[in-house]
C-alpha cells in the first residue's frame, strides 16, 4: 500500500533532505519550509526512520483539509477513514498540536476536538460504544498554517535526533540531526581531515564518524511504528536494519577527526559520547585552546559550532575569540572552514567574507551557517597527462560542490 510521509527538518536545510529521500529511492510531493513530502510504501516507512540523517522525525500522513471553525476541524476530523491506520485497540491522543497564521489557535482546544472526531469514527467503524484503547501508541501531531490543517500519525517516537549515543552534553549542543545536515553540505569527504576546535559534546565529529562507516543513523534504536503490525509488516524493519548493516564500511585508512575543546568536562564528554557510538578509535579529543589550532597538512576543514555569547560578559569576549579563530584559519595552509553561529559580526572577526552565508534555525534561534571555501586538493597525475591547463585558476571547494550537485541534478 502506497503512503504519503512527511519528514520535518530544520529551517533552512530542507535542499539536503531532500537530496537523502531521492537517494533512499522515493518520490518527492512537496517541499515546504522545514519539511520534505514524499511517496513510498511499508518498506520505506521503515527505510526512512533508518536511514535519514536530517529529518526530525517521519510522519504519516492522515489527512489534510481547510478548517476555519472548530466545527468544520471536527467533522473534518471525523471524515477521515480512521479504521485504516489505526486498530480497534489503538491507543491514540493528540500529542502536538500548532496553528500558525488561522484561525484555530488554541492548541489544548484543537487537540481535544481532533481526539473526541477520531473517537467518534472509530465507534461507529467498529461498531462498539467502548474503545478500549489498550494496544500499541499511534501517536498523533496536528499542524495549522493558514486555515489549512495537516493530520500526521507520528512513525518515530524518540526524535530522529536521539541516536543514543549522546546522554553527556555540554551547554547549548547542537543536535544530531543538523550537525549531520551542515556536514551533508560541505564538499568534506572521510579521506579529509576534519577539525572542530569548539567540539562541545563532539557531535559533528562523530557524525563524521558514522557517515565514513556508513553506519545508518537508526539502526541501533527503535521506533513507535515497530508495533504496528497492522501498518508495517514486522520483516520490514529487519529487512531495513540488515540492508544497514550490509551497506556498513570499514573507514578509509587516512581518517583524521580531531575535536578540541578549552573545557575538560567538555571533551570528557565528547569522549563518552563517541564511546556509545563506537567512534572512540575514530576521533582524538584533546583539552586545547583555539589559540593553539594548527595542523601541519594541507586541504583540510574546519566544520565549527563557536560560543554565541549568550551572557554580557560573554559577548564582550566574542570579538576576541572569532580574531583569533580568523588567524588560526589564516595560518592554515588551504584549508576551508565552515561554521554555524548567531553572531552577526563573525565574518567581520574573522578577517575574511564568506563564499556564502545560510540562515538556519537552531529550534528558534535564527543562526547563520558561513561558509568560507578554500582550494580543492590537486588531482592525481595520471600517465599520458602533458600539463595542460596548469595555470588555470585553482577551483575553490565550494565551486567544486556546487558543480558537484549541478551535474547531479
Amino acid at each position: 500500500m502506497d503512503y504519503e510521509l512527511i519528514a520535518p527538518c530544520h529551517f533552512g536545510l530542507e535542499s539536503v533532505l531532500k537530496r537523502e529521500v531521492q537517494a533512499l529511492g522515493y518520490t518527492i510531493t512537496k517541499v515546504e519550509d522545514g519539511k520534505v513530502r514524499f511517496l513510498t510504501d511499508e518498506a520505506g516507512i521503515a527505510r526512512a526512520n533508518i536511514f535519514l540523517r536530517t529529518a526530525e522525525r517521519v510522519l504519516l500522513l492522515a489527512a489534510e483539509f481547510d478548517a476555519y471553525t472548530f466545527d468544520e476541524l471536527f467533522e473534518q476530523t471525523k471524515a477521515v477513514p480512521w479504521a485504516r491506520f489505526l486498530p480497534k485497540d489503538a491507543r491514540f491522543w493528540v500529542k502536538k498540536a500548532n496553528s500558525v497564521r488561522s484561525r484555530l489557535f488554541s492548541p489544548s482546544d484543537i487537540q481535544s476536538i481532533v481526539k473526541k472526531a477520531i473517537v467518534e469514527n472509530l465507534k461507529a467503524a467498529y461498531g462498539t460504544e467502548i474503545l478500549p484503547e489498550s494496544g500499541d501508541e499511534y501517536p498523533i501531531r496536528i499542524s495549522i498554517l493558514k486555515d489549512r490543517v495537516t493530520v500526521g500519525i507520528d512513525t518515530s517516537g524518540d526524535s530522529l535526533h536521539k541516536r543514543g549515543y549522546r546522554r553527556d552534553t555540554v551547554k547549548a549542543p547542537i543536535t544530531e540531526t543538523l550537525a549531520a545536515a551542515l556536514l551533508m553540505l560541505t564538499p568534506w569527504k572521510p579521506d579529509r581531515i576534519l577539525v572542530d576546535p569548539f567540539c562541545g559534546s563532539g557531535t559533528f565529529l562523530i557524525e563524521a564518524a558514522l557517515m565514513a562507516k556508513n553506519e545508518a543513523p537508526g539502526m541501533n534504536r527503535s521506533f513507535t511504528a515497530e508495533k504496528w503490525r497492522n501498518l508495517v509488516p514486522k520483516k520490514c524493519w529487519y529487512e531495513g536494519v540488515t540492508e544497514a548493516m550490509d551497506l556498513l564500511r570499514k573507514p578509509p585508512s587516512g581518517l583524521d577527526l580531531q575535536g578540541y575543546d578549552i573545557d575538560p568536562a567538555a571533551v570528557r564528554s565528547a569522549k563518552e559520547n563517541a564511546a556509545r557510538a563506537e567512534a572512540e578509535d575514530l576521533i582524538h579529543f584533546e583539552t586545547r585552546d583555539v589559540r593553539n589550532l594548527s595542523h601541519r597538512k594541507k586541504y583540510g576543514f574546519i566544520v565549527t559550532n563557536p560560543p554565541y555569547g549568550e551572557r554580557i560578559s560573554e559577548k564582550e569576549a566574542l570579538p576576541e575569540l572569532y580574531r583569533v579563530l580568523g588567524e588560526r584559519f589564516a595560518a592554515l595552509d588551504a584549508w576551508s572552514m565552515y561554521m554555524i553561529t548567531s553572531y552577526e559580526d563573525a565574518p567581520a572577526m574573522v578577517g575574511r567574507e564568506p563564499a556564502r552565508n545560510r540562515k538556519i534555525y537552531n529550534g528558534m534561534l535564527k543562526t547563520y551557517f558561513y561558509e568560507f571555501p578554500g582550494p580543492k586538493p590537486p588531482k592525481a597525475r595520471t600517465a599520458g597527462e602533458d600539463g595542460a591547463g596548469q595555470g588555470r585558476r585553482a577551483e575553490t571547494e565550494g565551486e567544486r560542490d556546487g558543480n558537484h550537485r549541478r551535474d547531479r541534478k
